[in-house]
């Protein structure tokens, strides 16, 4: 008779546990509708009179539900395909709000980040730019742009460049350059000057900047697969119900996105072949690039790849002038400079650039003592040749104009009788210099202000220890300039298997002593049997182990996950959570009531109807609210390295939060039936532990566990702080990391190899 009478439910319970997809939403949603009417009919069987009258309404509850089944799921089925096939119709409407869209963050994100890292103040430095001179690097005149082959621009006049560029019939620039010359920085200036004169040429494409650090050419073999996987990584609002599906897909294969490829010479050699000539292959006629690239590494990659960008000008910076160099020096300091100052800038004023002094042994002709002083001639060809750099210059700025340091020792040959030394002393300075000018606040508009105080000798150990593990980690990958938080576990190599078997261990005792001592002391307590009491505990202590045996068996592919999106705005998305709650609670309702019509002679009254409505709501629950969680806005901005770990820590927090309401109602069942504290202290327990098991044993997304493991491992060695994200945002904050995307990079490829020298134990 149970078996019978079983049979409805668990058909229901599994077509519910089953559903996946937007078309079992929708068909459920028709189906708890319809089979209302059941229910309906079940109440009038319920009343019927007479010998086996119970029953006689459950036999009429099954013959109504299977009556109802084909067409109730024929109906919503097909509405829900049409839905389908009008989300897959991209009209040129969509795609321009999706550039519109696209265009108000990439802008935003921009715009900070110039602000974090001083881009504007005062002014931007003024490097100048010319075609390059080589002709191995650059394409055949009969390829280029007619009008401006010979091109020149100036970092100070971003809109001339841009100008120039919008009138190239290909536009396609390399921008090449020594180490600390300006690369990047012109690239993210081109950027927000196309965006920001964009409503005037609504036709062109976004601009967009990445680091091509992370194009494997394997995987991705053309730019637009490539590109739109980054897209759809590093702005969620692309998945936004308001928009087709694909959106990135879409965008990056029609050509509306001009890609800014920052960073190919921190490719391995055969990379960079391998992307030139991805490039080359992936670029229709109309479609637009920027890539930026140290000067010899690509000179390399051109002369072995035996092939150079199409159509694309190369241009490569001038070499700042002394003059020019105290002129922007002057800029920054107070109307009225100290006497070193003066000093300082006399000297950049007579002295000629660092490579004439050197090549031709120049004597430097300043007056008094200078005059007849060979070594403070070399002094000053060496702080010329550091100033003759846009890294020099922002080195100077920050350590002895922001930091209100005397420069006049800077000219002394005996400490510093090369450029490098005193490159070198800056970067030594550079973090208390920092961390000294930038004093905390807890005010969101101080962008370039730390959260927090940090002591200036734990941070350049830490970033020490960042930076090797970038340069040559312990898992022996290859080396990036990219920190992925994501990727620490691997390649810091703490992820190994005798953690997992730690972890599995550690987690199956959790479960299984919480479990077994709370089972077998509320069955002690209720029914007075201590023999329970080792019994309950044994039984859940094998559980719990055999469940952290699996963790140590799966958790291998943790620290090769993704980081995953959890949408945590509240503002403007009740009505969509109040249209996918609807059709839960009908499907809850109607479950409960014929559950209760089921069983009802064997529980008391209305315990079946609540039990039935929670397990169904809890088991949509479960699945539902993470896809509404998961689902994107279009006000969502750019993924930041610090809202991408957040957004995965909120994704597997929420995953065991709603495994725990998904748990509760069955572990509270039992307490309902037993009418004990068993089984209520068994309903609070099974949903802790479901709760865990949900939130782990999804396979997808458990890149902020494998963070957790390797921070809690590297911070008891002193290699990192227990708090790694934080401390990395603040020192974004302070200007020694740049962000782009969900990435960190140092300020400067210089700092990281200079902090990448430093020694550093390995943790054990």
């Amino acid at each position: 008779m149970w078996g019978a009478r079983l049979d409805p439910a668990i058909r229901i319970t599994i077509v519910v546990m089953a559903r996946r997809s937007g078309t079992w939403r929708y068909a459920l949603g028709w189906w708890a509708g319809l089979t209302a009417v059941a229910g309906a009919l079940l109440v009038i069987g319920w009343a019927l009179r007479g010998k086996d009258g119970l029953q006689t309404a459950a036999n009429l509850a099954q013959l109504v539900g299977v009556t109802l089944v084909v067409p109730t799921l024929l109906v919503p089925l097909w509405r829900s395909w049409r839905r389908a096939v009008a989300r897959l119709a991209v009209t040129s409407a969509h795609v321009t709000h999706a550039k519109d869209v696209l265009a108000g963050l990439v802008e935003r994100q921009w715009k900070d980040e110039a602000k974090t890292r001083s881009l504007d103040h005062p002014d931007p430095i003024p490097v100048r730019w010319r075609s390059t001179h080589d002709p191995r690097v650059v394409d055949q005149l009969a390829n280029l742009t007619p009008g401006p082959r010979r091109l020149t621009a100036s970092s100070d006049d971003i809109a001339a460049l841009t100008a120039k560029f919008r009138r190239m019939r290909r536009r396609r620039l390399v921008i090449l350059g020594d180490p600390g010359t300006g690369k990047t920085t012109l690239a993210v200036q081109l950027v927000r000057d196309l965006l920001a004169t964009r409503g005037n040429h609504p036709g062109d494409p976004v601009p967009v900047l990445m680091s091509v650090a992370g194009w494997d050419t394997t995987e991705f073999p053309q730019l637009h697969p490539w590109l739109s996987a980054r897209l759809a990584q590093d702005y969620p609002a692309l998945h936004a119900a308001e928009l087709p599906r694909a959106m990135a897909e879409v965008l990056a294969g029609r050509g509306e996105i001009l890609p800014v490829l920052d960073g190919l010479d921190e490719l391995p050699t055969p990379a960079q072949q391998a992307v030139i000539t991805a490039l080359n292959q992936s670029l229709a006629d109309t479609d637009q690039l920027i890539v930026t690239s140290r000067t010899t590494e690509f000179a390399r990659a051109v002369e072995d790849a035996g092939e150079v960008l199409t159509s694309a000008m190369v241009i490569e910076p001038e070499p700042v002038t002394p003059k020019m160099a105290a002129t922007y020096l002057k800029r920054c300091l107070p109307q009225q400079p100290s006497s070193g100052w003066q000093q300082v800038l006399a000297t950049l004023r007579v002295t000629p650039t660092a490579p004439a002094a050197r090549d031709r042994g120049v004597q430097i002709k300043t007056t008094g003592q200078n005059r007849q002083d060979p070594d403070a001639a070399n002094a000053g060809a060496s702080f010329a040749a550091v100033a003759s750099t846009a890294l020099g210059l922002w080195l100077l700025r920050v350590v002895y104009i922001d930091g209100r340091g005397d420069p006049a020792p800077l000219l002394d040959p005996a400490r510093f009788p090369a450029p490098e030394h005193l490159r070198g002393h800056l970067f030594d300075q550079l973090i208390p210099a920092l961390i000294t000018t930038r004093q905390p606040s807890s005010d969101p508009a101080d962008l370039f202000l730390p959260r927090r105080h940090h002591d200036p000798g734990e941070t350049r150990q830490w970033l020490t220890y960042l930076a090797h593990v970038m340069t040559d980690p312990p898992d022996g990958g290859a080396p990036t300039r990219d920190f992925a938080w994501w990727h620490l576990a691997r390649r810091a190599g703490t992820f190994t298997a005798t953690t997992r078997l730690v972890l599995g261990f550690m987690i199956g005792l959790v479960i299984g002593l919480t479990t077994g001592l709370a089972a077998g002391l509320a069955a002690w307590l209720t029914y007075g049997l201590p023999a329970v009491l080792p019994a309950g505990l044994t039984a859940g202590l094998t559980a719990g182990l055999m469940y952290g045996f699996l963790v140590w068996l799966t958790s291998a592919s943790w620290p090769l996950m993704e980081p995953g999106f959890a949408n945590r705005r509240l503002r403007g998305r009740g009505f969509p959570l109040a249209r996918w709650l609807a059709p839960q609670l009908v499907i809850g309702l109607v479950f409960g009531l014929e559950f209760q019509l089921l069983f009802g002679s064997e529980l008391a009254p209305g315990v079946g109807l609540v039990f039935g409505f929670a397990l169904v709501l809890g088991i949509c629950f479960m699945d539902g609210f993470i896809e509404w969680v998961e689902a994107p806005a279009i006000p969502e901005q750019a993924t930041a390295p610090m809202t991408s770990w957040r957004a995965d820590r909120t994704l597997n927090l929420a995953r065991a939060a709603v495994g725990f309401v998904a748990g509760l109602p069955a572990g509270l069942m039992v307490g309902l039936i037993s009418d004990s504290v068993f089984g209520l202290v068994f309903g609070l327990v099974f949903g802790l532990t479901t709760g865990l098991m949900y939130g782990l044993g999804i396979p997808r997304q458990h890149a902020w566990l494998a963070y957790l493991v390797a921070t809690y491992r590297l911070a008891r060695t002193g290699r990192l702080p227990r708090a790694l994200m934080p401390f990395l945002d603040d020192a974004h904050r302070l200007g020694l990391l740049r962000a782009v995307g969900p990435l960190y990079q140092f300020r400067h490829a210089d700092l990281h190899d200079h902090l990448a020298a430093e020694p550093v134990n390995r943790p054990g």
